[in-house]
């Protein structure tokens, strides 16, 4: 019998490239992809029935606020989502018996550790963002015994959503002269690879749940990163220049590097 697996926040560049790669597949998997509208994770009088009426064996939730600089103005719709959102998603998967694949991020760390980031190094995140997604994390191990969290840094796609690496491209499309921070480290990762990693976690059918790391080989700054992306499409003549003293109004972790 095939196992039936939800996919939440299907409208972002993740739940877009799981649904590429996979909605017709060989593992004999039954997907169901949710958009916001289709089905709000805020939103508990929704979500518990419809777990009940669906039967899944699998939750993916893609689900999440991502502005990270105006989740720092408006924490409110951060947490709403990241954090009460996910706690009434893992409330519906405990009631159903469902695992839960959780997505979170490097941004639980505050950056200060100059090794590689382990599922044992306890988080400290420095930004309202990162707290919201830590309190979701919290969330999902209060209730749920069965369930995947699976942080991963900086992701981007090649062909979906609002991404570091399109953004590039497109400025460099432009003619756009490009002025990149060279102030913090991590290690970009493409959504099909992790979608490949989280698919296969069903697939083998792994009991071994908890926190999981999963980014790309590579590590690099931002800059590092646009020079890649320029290089890979033949923009090399773009003017590229290190950002110094960058500033955002949210506080930036200086080194995510996930082990």
């Amino acid at each position: 019998m095939n196992k039936r697996v939800l996919v939440t926040g299907a409208n972002g560049q993740l739940g877009k490239t799981i649904n590429e790669l996979f909605a017709k597949n060989k593992y004999g998997l039954e997907f169901t992809f949710v958009t916001k509208s289709e089905l709000d994770i805020t939103k508990e009088a929704d979500l518990k029935p419809f777990f009940k009426n669906n039967k899944f064996d699998y939750c993916i939730n893609c689900a999440a606020y991502t502005n990270v600089e105006q989740a720092e103005k408006t924490p409110e719709i951060a947490y709403k989502v990241n954090a009460e959102g996910v706690k009434y998603l893992a409330e519906a998967c405990k009631e159903t018996d469902t695992v839960l694949i959780h997505i979170s991020t490097d941004y639980v760390f505050d950056g200060e550790k100059t090794e590689p980031y382990t599922i044992k190094d306890i988080p400290n995140p420095i930004n309202e963002y990162g707290k919201s997604k830590l309190l979701g994390e919290q969330h999902v191990q209060d209730i749920l015994d069965d369930y995947f969290i699976v942080r991963t840094s900086w992701l981007y796609s090649k062909q979906y959503g609002h991404n570091f690496y399109k953004t590039i491209l497109k400025k460099a499309k432009a003619g756009e002269a490009l002025l990149i921070t060279d102030d913090q480290l991590g290690c970009p990762t493409n959504t099909e690879n992790l979608a490949k990693y989280i698919i296969s976690l069903i697939a083998i059918k792994s009991k071994d749940y908890g926190i999981k790391h999963f980014c790309d080989e590579g590590e690099m700054t931002w800059y590092g990163f646009a020079k890649n992306i320029l290089k890979e499409h033949l923009y090399e003549h773009i003017k590229l220049v290190k950002a110094k003293n960058y500033r955002t109004f949210a506080r930036r972790p200086k080194q995510t590097i996930l082990k």
